[in-house]
C-alpha cells in the first residue's frame, strides 16, 4: 500500500461439510458441519514500503458434538516491501493473532487454541497483455501455535483483469499442521469475480476443499465487500 493509502474489505464466508478426508486421504462421512464467519481486514500505508494490516470478526456454527458463536481471531502485523517495482513486489510479513471462540484449525475443535506468531514471505508480480492485466501472487508462511500444531502454508493467487472495473481471481490455500500421530493436510481452491464501482468492489465467490487428511471437506460461497480510501 502506498503512504496513507487504506483498503477495507468486509467478507461473509459461509462453509459446511458433510465428509472428511481420513489419514489415507480417502473421502468418509461425516456429520453435518457448519461454519459461517463475517470479518473485516484493514490494511493501511503507513510508509511508502510498510503496511498495517489488522482483522478481526464474528464467527458462529455447529457440528454433532458443539455449537458455538461470538468473537472470531484476531490479527494484526506488519508487512514490508524488500523489493517495490512498478510489475514486482517482494515483502515479508510479521504478526499475531489471538484465537477466537469458533474452529481456529480445520482440524480442530472450536475454541482451542491460544496466541499464534506468523512470519511470512511474498511475492507478486504483473504483466499487461493485449486481453487485460494479468497478475500473481506466492506466499510462504510459518506459525508458530499455542495450545495447536505448528503449521506451514503456502497460498498462490492467479488474477486476470479484463476492464479497469472486472477482475476473476483463481486462488489455492494447501498446508499443513505439526500433529502428532497424524497430521493434517489440505488443499482449498476458490474461485471469485470482483466488480468495482468507483471506489467500492464488490466480491462474489466458492471455496472447496480438494484434497487433505484429517481434514473436513468443506466448501461454501464468499461474499465481499471491498472499498479505498
Amino acid at each position: 500500500m502506498s503512504q496513507g493509502q487504506t483498503q477495507m474489505i468486509a467478507k461473509v464466508e459461509r462453509q459446511s461439510a458433510d465428509q472428511v478426508f481420513d489419514a489415507d486421504g480417502a473421502v468418509q462421512d461425516l456429520g453435518r458441519r457448519e461454519d459461517e464467519t463475517a470479518s473485516l481486514f484493514i490494511e493501511h500505508g503507513v510508509t511508502d514500503r510498510l503496511t498495517l494490516q489488522a482483522k478481526a470478526g464474528l464467527t458462529r456454527g455447529r457440528d454433532p458434538f458443539a455449537r458455538y458463536e461470538g468473537r472470531g481471531p484476531v490479527e494484526l502485523g506488519l508487512r514490508y516491501a524488500v523489493l517495490k517495482r512498478p510489475r514486482t513486489v517482494a515483502a515479508i510479513y510479521v504478526g499475531a493473532a489471538e484465537p477466537g471462540v469458533g474452529r481456529n484449525a480445520g482440524y480442530a475443535a472450536p475454541g482451542q487454541g491460544e496466541v499464534d506468531l506468523e512470519a511470512r514471505l511474498l511475492l507478486g508480480r504483473s504483466v499487461t497483455t493485449r486481453l487485460g492485466e494479468i497478475f500473481s501472487d506466492l506466499q510462504l508462511a510459518r506459525l508458530r501455535r499455542s495450545g495447536l500444531a505448528d503449521e506451514t502454508r503456502m497460498d498462490a493467487t492467479l488474477g486476470f483483469r479484463p476492464t479497469r472495473n472486472w477482475l476473476v481471481m483463481a486462488q489455492a490455500f494447501a498446508g499443513e499442521a505439526e500433529a502428532s500421530p497424524r497430521r493434517s493436510r489440505w488443499i482449498k481452491a476458490e474461485l471469485s469475480v470482483v466488480r468495482g464501482f468507483g471506489p467500492w468492489r464488490v466480491q462474489a465467490g466458492w471455496r472447496q476443499t480438494l484434497a487433505g487428511q484429517e481434514i473436513a471437506c468443506d466448501r461454501g460461497a464468499v461474499l465481499g465487500i471491498w472499498r479505498d480510501f
